[in-house]
């Protein structure tokens, strides 16, 4: 006797998507404009990555009390950068890097790095350009702390806890991720951007 068996199979756990209506969907459909629970997690990782940068960039312009002692704010004649480079203590550039903490350009470079990648992040503009940029901010922060090292170069130890992946690697992991999944589309502004003239024939610009 044959035995018939069901042709449909589960394909898996899925995650339902939402309407903007606010309606919910049926696991596995598709509809024009709904705003899935992936893109909203994308978009919402975005939005936290923003507030990374611009935090970043705030607090060391004004000196809030956090990582910049109030007082000693970009606005008060303070330097971004001279703490940081000038206590690298470790790794292949610490003499290049010593070389350039507290100079006006390295300054102006890094906060104006902070403040662009923070909006456009925030407002899912030319995620490509702020990955690009936010991976080199991270890499020069990766190499000035050299995770890879057990000792300073005064012998001390360094306390790194992992070689290789730190928080720079997944920050310049997460912003890779953004801009390949176009992350500005679900609360941002990117398909406004993207229909631009200007972006639309330059693609990097997206």
């Amino acid at each position: 006797m044959a035995v018939h068996q069901s042709t449909h199979r589960s394909s898996g756990f899925r995650l339902p998507s939402f309407r903007r209506d606010g309606a919910v969907s049926a696991p596995g459909s598709v509809e024009a404009g709904a705003l899935t629970a992936r893109a909203c997690v994308f978009a919402s990782a975005r939005v936290l990555m923003g507030f990374v940068f611009l935090w970043a960039f705030l607090d060391k312009t004004f000196g809030f009390g956090y990582a910049t002692a109030s007082g000693k704010g970009w606005v008060d004649e303070g330097s971004p950068t001279e703490g940081f480079l000038g206590r690298v203590a470790v790794g292949p550039m610490e003499s290049t890097f010593h070389s350039w903490a507290g100079a006006a350009w390295a300054d102006w470079l890094f906060m104006l790095g902070l403040l662009g990648i923070g909006l456009a992040l925030t407002a899912g503009v030319a995620l490509r350009l702020a990955a690009f940029a936010g991976t080199v901010v991270m890499a020069l922060m990766w190499v000035a702390e050299w995770p890879p090292a057990k000792r300073l170069s005064d012998g001390s130890a360094s306390m790194s806890t992992n070689p290789f992946a730190d928080y720079h690697v997944v920050y310049a992991v997460v912003l890779i991720a953004l801009a390949a999944v176009s992350a500005g589309n679900v609360f941002g502004l990117g398909r406004l951007w993207a229909r631009l003239p200007v972006v639309r024939d330059h693609a990097w610009l997206r």
